[in-house]
């Protein structure tokens, strides 16, 4: 099982015990037909998507040409298997798909290949195949059958993996791939750009988009392409702490502070409360970026970053004492850290901070006011790489730890577990593997109404509308609650039988009378029937 990414680049994550890496390589182009080459880079971004969980790791493409820039093999060059599988060795991946494509006609076929590199086992190859205009449901397809390879596979069935699948409009994803792939910033631009005029809710390409600009130190353009993401989007956390970023180099202190705020209460991320740190001590808060400097080095006391920050905050807020100590701990750690030297020389020697000043000033810094002798006291270090998936994979661990308890406990408290679980992950966005959640919650327990409940309102999100009123339906005849209630009353609300929906949503109301969601969907109701009159 993996434990460490060797070759990937500085921000990537690093895969803990339990979590199985995948390593994708771009298929193989066998066809001659023009105009098709953007495809074999289309199959990791469609199979990572697809694949990947909170127990599933696949490392992505900036990870993947890191390692074979770092192997010295050029992305142009198509590597053979024995240098695929000598990188993947030294990535420390579990497991690699190889492929293939081709156009026959009107058929387009692909096969894909699983490599376990633990066992040095090769699966046999899976299949699929059909129009090239069904390209992102075929490799869907591809991804389920290369689950089913891997133990455990899905909790959930195939079908019910490809509808949860997010649709992806073919040709706004193919400007994506060639935007992803271009070499220079324009031509990246003008492909990704033109995947959004596609689709205006493409996501990924506003990701990228942003990150070009972001790239190239235009902050504000960067700062409008994040900031378009919405909040409950899968890639809201990067967009947000890029956005963060952003606005911090603008010198929107404020607006850097809303974005990591808006992150930190959704991921207790250390960069994030490093960051919240930094900026705090630029608007010249103290006590708070002692604060969160301090949970920073609380939840990683060996980062030398976070301890040095803190450092500098408590010297700032008075505590040169505390500062020293914080120093002297860096300083065991880091030898060579010349500032940490710098700063406690300055506090040996009696140095005090300056007053605290206007935060759209210089003084900020803490160095403005300093004497044109004393040296100056060092810039809080800022975190520029974000690292959501180390923080899954442990709170993976975590869930497998409370699974194994409760293995031998009956059928209704496994259920009640899954349920919480499955919330959780709805509520981080993680919608398929909520629904895996839910649906373990009732092979465990058939009879448990909230799973039922719950799984109804994902599928009416999904705009599976069938069968979200047949769960919805079990649901209360399991045990009457608000939430199946209400899912019946939006259903029944959006095929315009009001006399129907006002019954749902009264029952709701008399379970929970101060519901807000119930009250807001009776006023909708009342004007839907006063217009109707």
């Amino acid at each position: 099982m993996a434990t460490f990414c060797l070759l990937c680049h500085p921000g990537a994550a690093q895969t803990l015990a339990g979590t199985r890496t995948v390593m994708v390589m771009p298929f193989e182009n066998q066809t001659t037909a023009p105009g098709l080459e953007w495809i074999a880079e289309a199959f990791p971004e469609v199979l990572s998507q697809r694949m990947e969980s909170p127990g599933l790791y696949v490392i992505n493409r900036d990870d993947r040409s890191y390692a074979f820039d770092h192997a010295g093999i050029p992305l142009s060059v198509r590597p053979s298997r024995a240098t695929v599988y000598r990188v993947a060795e030294q990535m420390d991946a579990d497991y690699v798909v190889l492929g293939t494509y081709s156009l026959e006609g009107q058929t387009f076929k692909a096969n894909a290949q699983l490599l376990d590199m633990k066992k040095l086992h090769l699966y046999p190859q899976v299949h699929s195949s059909g129009a090239l205009a069904s390209l992102i449901d075929l490799q869907t397809a591809l991804a389920w059958e290369l689950l089913q390879q891997m133990a455990p596979p899905p909790a959930i069935t195939r079908d019910q993996f490809l509808k949860a699948s997010r649709p992806i409009r073919l040709d706004a994803f193919e400007s994506y791939i060639r935007g992803i792939l271009a070499t220079g910033q324009q031509q990246k631009i003008r492909h990704l750009r033109e995947a959004v005029k596609l689709n205006p809710d493409y996501t990924l390409a506003m990701l990228q988009l942003g990150k070009t600009y972001y790239g190239a130190h235009e902050y504000e353009s960067a700062a409008a392409w994040f900031s378009r993401i919405p909040k409950d989007d899968p890639v809201a956390g990067e967009a947000n702490f890029l956005l963060g970023m952003s606005e911090f180099y603008r010198g929107s202190f404020e607006k850097a502070f809303t974005a990591f705020n808006y992150l930190a209460t959704r991921l207790p991320l250390t960069e994030v409360y490093n960051n919240l740190g930094v900026v705090e001590a630029r608007r010249g808060r103290r006590s708070a970026a002692v604060e969160y400097f301090s949970k920073a080095v609380s939840a990683d006391p060996n980062d030398p970053d976070y301890r040095f920050n803190l450092a500098v905050a408590l010297f700032k807020n008075g505590d040169g004492s505390g500062a020293a100590r914080q120093l002297r701990e860096q300083l065991q750690r880091s030898p060579s850290d010349g500032e940490a030297k710098v700063l406690l020389d300055l506090i040996n020697r009696g140095g005090t901070p300056p007053p605290v000043t206007n935060p759209n000033t210089t003084a900020a810094s803490g160095n403005a006011l300093l004497s044109p002798n004393q040296p100056r006291i060092p810039m809080e270090r800022l975190k520029r790489n974000y690292d959501e998936a180390s923080y899954r994979q442990i709170e993976m661990e975590i869930n497998k730890l409370a699974e194994a308890r409760l293995a031998k406990a009956d059928g209704h408290t496994r259920a009640a577990y899954h349920v919480v679980r499955g919330k959780e992950l709805l509520a981080q966005n993680m919608a398929t593997q909520a629904e895996s959640e839910f649906r373990a919650a009732i092979g465990s327990d058939h009879n448990n109404a909230a799973a039922h409940a719950q799984l109804a309102v994902l599928l009416e999100n999904k705009g599976d509308l069938a069968n979200a009123r047949t769960e919805a339906q079990t649901s209360v005849r399991l045990q009457p609650n608000v939430d199946a209630w209400l899912v019946l009353a939006r259903l029944d609300l959006k095929q315009g039988q009001l006399e129907g929906a006002a019954s749902e949503v009264d029952r709701a109301l008399a379970l929970q009378p101060a519901d807000p969601t119930a009250q807001a969907l009776k006023r909708d109701i009342a004007a839907k029937r006063t217009v109707s009159k």
